[in-house]
Order: structure tokens, then sequence, then C-alpha cells
């Protein structure tokens, strides 16, 4: 059964935060970093996985990108996975 995947990237250098859905994580991270000649992701390489929730139905997944697009979604990524500022530092354990 095909898995799907929310991500939520980030570029350090640039503070830009980018939320996309796939169903391969390894081959659409290859596109945001280096196969992509255009796109508004390209600008602001190098991206790094900062947060990721696996879906069994790409339905789910699809509205979990949406919210997480929304001013409510961004929040949530503030709190869970950003510090308040909306930097990421990676926690350390």
């Amino acid at each position: 059964m095909e898995e799907f995947v929310v991500y939520i990237l980030y570029s350090e250098q640039y503070s830009k935060s980018y939320i996309g859905f796939t169903s391969n994580l390894i081959e659409r991270f290859k596109s945001h970093n280096a196969l992509s000649k255009k796109g508004w992701t390209i600008k602001y390489r190098p991206w790094y996985i900062i947060h990721v929730e696996f879906y069994s139905f790409k339905k789910e997944a699809m509205q979990r990108e949406k919210f997480l697009k929304t001013g409510a979604g961004r929040d949530w990524i503030k709190i869970n996975v950003m510090n308040k500022e909306g930097s990421y530092s990676p926690r350390r354990t």
C-alpha cells in the first residue's frame, strides 16, 4: 500500500519554510534541492527536512498539508516544530 508524507522544509540561510506532501519523500527532496530548474523553492536552497508526518491515504495528507498552510497551521508549526520566533533550531537530546 502506498504511503503519503506531509513534510516541512526549512532554509536556514533565508529563514524560509516550505510545506508539501508526496508519496516519495527522497525523490521530492532531491527535486527541491537539486533537480528542479524552476519554482519557488530553487531560490532558497539548500533545504533541510525539519518535520514529517505519514498517512495511509492521499486525501488525509492533502488535508493536513492544506491545514498547515493556514494561519492556524503555521501557528502549530511555530509551537511544535520551530521556536516561538518562527525560526528552526534542532532539538538536542
